[in-house]
């Protein structure tokens, strides 16, 4: 069974998204890349992935535009990645549901530790759900148990 993280990466800048793949490769994540977020959103109704990087700028639909198209059917971690370093444009793709906005140029480092960082939280949460859900299974079991005593 393959347990690394599938991420989609879609930036219209060829030597770019190889880069940004490469790098996440030797991270240890299993990477498609896209040179539109039109191609990117194909892929995603067919195979979703667990995470999405995602440029701003791009032919077609926008990242902008992308990032919306997947809030209305997925909460997938989205990490937009843009040479607009405006304060309105990172509130929008904040407000559009990114996770993360990172500005270019910008250290493959960074975006490895904010993508490491969501899911560290992500399974954070996932073992949280679970012990609540086994003490509530414990909970049951000692309300039957005090029921068939009486």
């Amino acid at each position: 069974m393959n347990d690394k993280k599938r991420i989609y990466l879609a930036d219209d800048e060829k030597s770019i998204r190889e880069a940004i793949k490469l790098f996440l490769e030797s991270a240890n994540y299993e990477v498609t890349a896209f040179a539109t977020g039109d191609l990117l959103l194909e892929a995603f109704a067919q195979n979703p992935a667990d995470l999405i990087v995602l440029d701003v700028m791009m032919p077609g639909s926008n990242g902008f535009v992308v990032c919306k198209a997947l809030r209305k059917t997925s909460t997938v971690p989205i990490i937009m990645l843009t040479a607009r370093d405006s304060d309105l444009d990172y509130a929008t793709g904040l407000d559009l549901g990114s996770d993360d906005y990172l500005i270019k140029p910008f250290s493959p480092m960074a975006l490895v530790k904010r993508i490491e960082a969501i899911f560290r939280r992500i399974a954070f949460e996932h073992a949280k759900k679970l012990d609540l859900a086994k003490q509530e299974l414990l909970e049951q079991e000692a309300g039957k148990n005090e029921n068939n005593e009486d």
